[in-house]
């Protein structure tokens, strides 16, 4: 309950926070009003970190920026993850949301995110054994700072490669906590609300 309420009110801050910031752009010459709301869906190879198990999956997201500055774009990120292969160690599915900041070069789109939220485990081929315990399923905070790349094909087209460094928590190994390793690939639509504004980014 007490990890439920941290990331409602980390949610709320991050909606006020680019309320805040959309206010203060329509004030500041520097920035650029214009909302830009993006999709992606990719394939994500994914390292359990769990007796070298790996995932195939697929992850979908969404981010939102309201505030266009010369050097940065600051953006809130909502992602999902789940697998079409869990192999044969464990099933990793995770929901996370969080901050995102980009830094566009031209086509070139790098940034770096911190999202937090819910990861499920699924152990598979009849449970994970460790002590005298069987363990069939484990959920956890999933806390993933990550890297990532994306390249601007057309004004609304892009591809997108990503890196995330996960934090879970498992009972199911003796440091308690996992780090797996997920690398993604995929596109990226970008819906323009802004049909007069024209960039070559």
């Amino acid at each position: 309950m007490k990890v439920t309420l941290s990331l409602l009110r980390l949610a709320l801050l991050s909606t006020l926070s680019l309320v805040s910031c959309r206010a203060l752009a329509q004030s500041t010459p520097a920035a650029t009003q214009q909302l830009q709301l993006s999709a992606f869906v990719a394939g994500t190879g994914t390292f359990t970190d769990l007796s070298g198990g790996k995932n195939l999956g697929i992850t979908a997201g969404l981010d939102i920026t309201v505030l266009h500055f010369r050097a940065f774009r600051p953006a809130a990120e909502i992602r999902g993850t789940y697998p079409v292969d869990g192999g044969t160690i464990s099933s990793q599915k995770n929901f996370l949301v969080g901050p995102k900041v980009e830094y566009p070069i031209g086509r070139l789109h790098p940034y770096a995110d911190f999202l937090i939220g819910r990861g499920g485990i699924d152990y598979l081929r009849g449970g994970y054994i460790f002590g005298n315990i069987k363990y069939l399923s484990s959920n956890t905070v999933v806390y993933s700072p990550g890297v990532g790349l994306d390249y601007n094909l057309t004004h609304n087209l892009a591809v997108k490669a990503d890196f995330q460094y996960q934090h879970w928590d498992t009972p199911a190994v003796p440091s308690g906590s996992i780090s797996p390793k997920a690398f993604t690939l995929g596109g990226v639509y970008v819906f323009d609300f802004n049909p007069r504004h024209h960039h070559s980014q």
